[in-house]
């Protein structure tokens, strides 16, 4: 089995208050290939300023993740099958609510692929039979209980 590493870190400015809650929650994400990305609290939960807006919030994290993977088997599965494309826009979209048991949850992602073919495209069929596989496949959706819906644009 594969393991994967992301260092998060956070460090108080020296003489920042903290006890008073009003601290940024502006950190790093830090990954093994070397990127760094600026990551932060979503302004809908903790506003500006100690939120930074311009950073990549958890929740967006989610849904960017399993669009990505969702995407990343899509394509794989389509180029086996003999389709080529172009282009592969994913503007997905999150839901938070409460569920079942009134914790605050990502409810429902929508991902909404819109994708541009060379030559001819799959059929309504096939390009069901190539999301509905990618969606099985994609290790991000089998470790999460919050419900994917794919709404091809």
């Amino acid at each position: 089995m594969s393991t994967y590493v992301a260092t998060v870190v956070w460090t108080r400015p020296v003489d920042a208050p903290f006890k008073d809650n009003k601290y940024s929650r502006a950190h790093e994400w830090r990954f093994d290939g070397g990127a760094v990305v600026p990551a932060s609290s979503s302004p809908s939960v903790v506003k500006v300023p100690l939120s930074d807006p311009a950073a990549v919030d958890p929740e967006e994290a989610l849904v960017a993740s399993l669009s990505s993977c969702h995407m990343l088997f899509f394509l794989s599965f389509a180029a086996v099958g003999g389709f080529v494309i172009d282009r592969y826009e994913d503007e997905a979209i999150g839901e938070m609510g409460k569920n079942a048991r009134g914790a605050i949850a990502m409810l429902k992602v929508r991902l909404r692929p819109k994708i541009a073919w060379v030559g001819t495209p799959p059929s309504a069929e096939q390009l069901d039979a190539l999301h509905h596989r990618s969606h099985e496949a994609c290790y991000i959706s089998n470790s999460v209980t919050t419900e994917i819906v794919i709404e091809p644009r």
